[in-house]
């Protein structure tokens, strides 16, 4: 029976990016998923807290060429209420940035990590399901679609938010819909973007440009089932002149480049994202809605957490309570995204007046007050970081 220190369930991006790190880290990981689905059209904002992180896997040079830098993020008001709030634009230079993150193909993403799982000679790749598994003292027993079984000191469900994993671990969830679907694709447009992403916010949800390499950009359009299936049933022709027309042809003309994807929209939790010997990161542990680039980032710190618990491989195996420790690290921080995300889109579907008025008031603050809209960015980009900085200026410091 094949042992390992750790396996990894899921090989999408969270996945694939686990077990990198992990075996950069000096374990022996087995990768357990079937090949990777490339015709993944949508594309991934990655913060540069999130850059950093992959700047010390050494795999930013690699990842670099393809993406494009969000210099600027703008909120602009496509409603037509009564009460519409002012345009926010958020520059990376007010808090001493070249560039909030960047936009990345998921396609061009993963083609990058396949390569380097394939050259890491401490990563196993495992090219089937995961069917059942056993949370024991000594280790966790892992069943696998093809009838071998495998053990591993540690076992990382990042297998979505259906995860075997979760199932296994007995770890229950909570979840919820929204009257929305999400229709994703790439575009061509005739005048620069200039590295601005715009999120127009209307009443079904926000569109959302966000800057490609070139004249080129990707598109999140947040609008009702019936709309985004009459979208889906336009010449590329047609719904290339509608984006047009609902970006105020403020990139020229347009073009759609590639397919269209359409996706329901929903939120889950994990009531807990670890025990015993499993954790859970990710779409097993968290998903929402597509605002605020917070997807990925999220999942990053997920890792980044594991990776402070579990440190450099020792002598000594992981600790059997690796994922209630991880659990209890990673809780408030997918508390509070979890719950601002889902509070932003449901203010853009409520038609109350009063609700209408606080979001309003609220970019009209960002709007006009630099310390609130810096405050704002500083947490956008490392959360916590702002309180911390004027809990420092304050004088309360940690001690040592």
């Amino acid at each position: 029976m094949r042992h390992f220190d750790i396996a990894v369930a899921g090989a999408g991006l969270a996945g694939s990016l686990s077990a990198v790190a992990l075996a950069k880290a000096g374990y022996h990981v087995a990768l357990i998923a079937p090949p990777t689905e490339r015709t993944d059209g949508r594309t991934t904002a990655l913060m540069d807290q999130s850059i950093a992180f992959l700047k010390t896997l050494n795999l930013w040079d690699s990842i670099e060429p393809q993406a494009a830098a969000l210099e600027t993020m703008q909120i602009i008001d496509g409603t037509s209420r009564l009460l519409r709030a002012p345009t926010v634009a958020f520059r990376a230079q007010e808090v001493d940035l070249n560039a909030f993150g960047y936009n990345i193909p998921n396609a061009a993403f993963t083609t990058i990590l396949e390569t380097e799982i394939s050259a890491n000679h401490r990563i196993e790749r495992i090219s089937t399901m995961l069917r059942s598994m056993a949370l024991l003292d000594s280790a966790v027993e892992l069943t696998l679609e093809t009838d071998e079984v495998v053990t591993a000191d540690l076992i990382v469900g990042a297998d979505g938010r259906g995860s075997r994993v979760r199932e296994c671990a007995g770890i229950a969830v909570k979840t919820w819909t929204y009257p929305q679907s999400a229709l994703v694709l790439n575009f061509t447009h005739s005048r620069p973007h200039n590295n601005i992403s715009t999120e127009f916010h209307t009443e079904y949800g926000p569109f959302t440009q966000v800057p490609l390499p070139g004249k080129r950009s990707s598109l999140v359009w947040v609008r009702t089932p019936q709309d985004a299936q009459a979208a889906l049933a336009m010449t590329t022709d047609e719904l290339s002149a509608d984006i047009e027309t609902r970006m105020q042809s403020m990139l020229g003309a347009v073009e759609i480049d590639g397919g269209v994807q359409s996706y329901p929209l929903s939120g889950m939790t994990a009531n807990q994202c670890g025990r015993g010997r499993a954790v859970l990161i990710g779409e097993a542990a968290h998903a929402f809605p597509p605002i605020g680039a917070q997807g990925l980032n999220l999942s990053l710190r997920d890792l980044r957490a594991l990776l402070e618990i579990v440190g450099q491989r020792a002598d000594t195996a992981l600790q059997p309570n690796t994922g209630d420790a991880f659990a209890a690290k990673r809780k408030v921080d997918i508390m509070t995204r979890t719950a601002s995300v889902d509070l932003l889109n449901r203010s853009l579907l409520s038609s109350f007046l009063p609700v209408q008025m606080v979001r309003a008031a609220g970019l009209q603050a960002l709007s006009t007050l630099s310390p609130l809209r810096n405050f704002i960015m500083r947490e956008g980009i490392e959360p916590g970081g702002a309180l911390r900085a004027i809990s420092e200026k304050l004088g309360f410091r940690r001690r040592a």
